[in-house]
């Protein structure tokens, strides 16, 4: 990311997040003589104790000196969450990736430790990701509930592509906008800490050439490390499943993600018995 597109993503970001707050509940006057929805920019800096004329060139995207404790004000008066926080700071310090990093990596590969985790998770579907949310590895019975990944080509196995180019999710998930928001959100805490690399600005902008939808959703998204989500899915073999999405960081060399699909009673109950019928206990995680 460029200092121009890095100073339009604060910009943009800026913008949502104000939008977003109720002037009653920020201690300001209603009504309907306001023309837009959320804070005015001289609001936001009375809260944050800065001058106008400075915030309104932060969020205009304008390269000025920021420091530190001054940002801390504003994301409080933002109410940012600490994930919003933390992607503010990246945004508007250069927090993020050196520009040496490598803007092309080799795809990480599955450790035996790993997998023998992701076996051991024998009824919760778990799929290991990287920093680009590229599919590394993947378990059974994530195999059982959303597709075989393994008839899909290397290469294309992004998440948040497959979220928007495979009916099979959009078919599965009761509320796919819900699922596909939490990786939204994942990938845009990515977005702010590898902001050097360039692959992300090529990604985003063919995500928006393929996807209509895609815009708008990337727009209104989120910000989160590891956002804990409860989905409902309607399976084609075993109806109903209500799954507890948990996203846990796997320290090492590359910045690996594994994200775990907790089923409560009744849905574990029915994957045994989808995996039982098909003879999938024998199996091995794919990589």
């Amino acid at each position: 990311m460029n200092s121009q597109t890095r100073l339009q993503v604060l910009s943009a970001f800026l913008k949502a997040q104000r939008a977003k707050l109720s002037p009653e509940v920020a201690g300001f006057p209603g009504g309907a003589r306001r023309r837009t929805p959320g804070l005015r920019r001289e609001e936001v800096a009375q809260l944050a104790g800065v001058s106008t004329t400075w915030y309104t060139w932060l969020e205009q995207g304008r390269d000025i000196k920021v420091s530190p404790s001054v940002l801390d004000c504003v994301a409080t008066a933002l109410q940012l969450t600490a994930d919003e926080r933390k992607y503010l700071f990246s945004l508007a310090l250069e927090s993020g990736l050196s520009a040496s990093y490598p803007a092309k990596q080799e795809v990480p590969l599955m450790t035996p430790s790993l997998e023998k985790i992701i076996t051991e998770l024998r009824y919760c579907p778990a799929i290991i990701s990287d920093r680009t949310c590229h599919i590394v590895g993947w378990n059974l019975a994530a195999a059982y509930v959303f597709l075989d990944f393994e008839l899909i080509p290397r290469e294309e196995r992004n998440m948040i592509e497959l979220l928007f180019s495979r009916r099979e999710f959009k078919r599965l998930a009761v509320n796919w906008e819900h699922f596909a928001s939490g990786y939204l959100a994942m990938f845009r805490s990515y977005y702010g800490q590898y902001m050097e690399d360039e692959w992300y600005d090529h990604f985003l902008e063919e995500m928006k050439n393929r996807y209509p939808d895609f815009e708008q959703m990337w727009e209104q998204s989120q910000v989160s490390y590891a956002p804990d989500v409860h989905l409902e899915f309607r399976h084609a073999k075993a109806g109903k499943m209500v799954f507890e999405l948990t996203s846990l960081q796997v320290y090492g060399e590359h910045d690996l993600r594994c994200s775990i699909y907790t089923p409560n009673t009744g849905t574990e109950e029915k994957l045994k018995k989808l995996m039982n019928e098909r003879g999938a206990l024998q199996e091995e995680p794919y990589s």
